[in-house]
């Protein structure tokens, strides 16, 4: 027989099993599927393990020179970067942040205080012009609403020659209906 006729009975071997083991799943307890489903797949893997091992010797050589490779690149990458930032980080930093603060500190300052002079003066004028015609419109308005009422009320008043023709026809029929 040839090696991979073997090989693929075997894989087609292991497909049975795991079949079985949702079958057994699907039809019995549950955790005897599984426990039983659990024990085909870790077998698989040892065997997938064993080909690979089998018909490429180098690659399990090769996997873990690559892992290691890369875990060792990782910690001598972060150590050297941790060393580099402690010895030349405190020194550039003094020497940039004293550099920076002489040059840079006075033309900031006289740039910052221009330029906040004319916008803030200018949005402030406009939106105190806006908010002082806004406002005072909106109490002329109710202002001018209280004096609209007040007039109704003192137009729906009797005036005083009404409330004397009033009283002369009262004091005229109480004079009568005396007599």
């Amino acid at each position: 027989m040839r090696p991979a006729r073997i090989d693929a009975i075997v894989d087609l071997a292991y497909g049975a099993l795991i079949l079985l083991s949702v079958v057994l799943i699907a039809t019995l307890d549950i955790q005897v599927g599984l426990v039983f489903g659990l024990g085909v797949f870790v077998s698989y893997v040892l065997h997938v393990v064993w080909k690979m091992a089998r018909f490429d010797p180098d690659w399990m050589t090769t996997a873990v020179q690559e892992s290691v490779e890369q875990t060792v690149g990782e910690t001598v990458e972060e150590r050297v970067e941790q060393t580099v930032e402690e010895t030349v980080g405190e020194t550039v930093e003094q020497t940039v942040g004293e550099t920076v603060e002489k040059q840079v500190g006075d033309t900031v300052e006289e740039t910052v205080e221009q330029t906040v002079e004319e916008q803030v003066g200018q949005t402030v004028e406009e939106t105190v012009g806006e908010t002082v015609e806004q406002t005072v419109g909106e109490q002329l308005e109710q202002v001018q609403s209280q004096v609209e009422s007040v007039d109704e009320r003192i137009d729906r008043r009797p005036r005083e020659d009404q409330v004397e023709e009033l009283i002369e026809e009262s004091t005229e029929a109480d004079d009568d209906a005396e007599n």
